[in-house]
């Protein structure tokens, strides 16, 4: 399980260090792809073969599990980390997520979340309050 946010810098080579907390589990390969809210998510390669598990199962003759499907695997890259535990992050993903030096990678239960850090700043302070308002519906019967 990945928790927590860390703020890594990218350097000029598009390299993002993780979090020495994390390398253990994606030091076999990892998944950068194209997130929701224009981030990036970083799996394992065995998360990433689960959760594109449940896409194989959809029916291709959706329009919007093809789209979907597209989009994710299109723009998704296999990475391994680097003996210091850097990532390179193509630029096809960096400029998605609007990377500039200053990086937020937060821990997003089964997978990493790469954020911009001011892009990050600007989404928590947008959704803090509907996090307090949705705790009943998203879990209920917890809170």
């Amino acid at each position: 399980m990945f928790l927590g946010t860390h703020t890594p810098r990218l350097d000029d080579k598009g390299r993002l260090a993780l979090p020495a907390r994390f390398r253990p589990e994606l030091e076999g390969g990892l998944v950068i792809c194209k997130g929701q809210d224009r981030c990036l998510y970083v799996f394992s390669v065995t998360e990433f073969d689960r959760f594109t598990e449940a896409l194989r199962q959809a029916p291709i003759t959706d329009v919007k599990v093809r789209n979907y499907g597209r989009h994710l695997f299109a723009g998704a890259s296999h990475e391994a980390p680097d003996s210091q535990g850097r990532i390179t992050i193509p630029p096809h993903l960096r400029d998605y997520a609007g990377l500039s030096k200053d990086c937020a990678v937060i821990g997003a239960n089964t997978r990493l979340e790469v954020w911009d850090a001011e892009a990050w700043q600007q989404y928590l302070s947008s959704t803090e309050q509907d996090y307090a308002d949705v705790a009943e519906e998203v879990l209920p019967g917890l809170f």
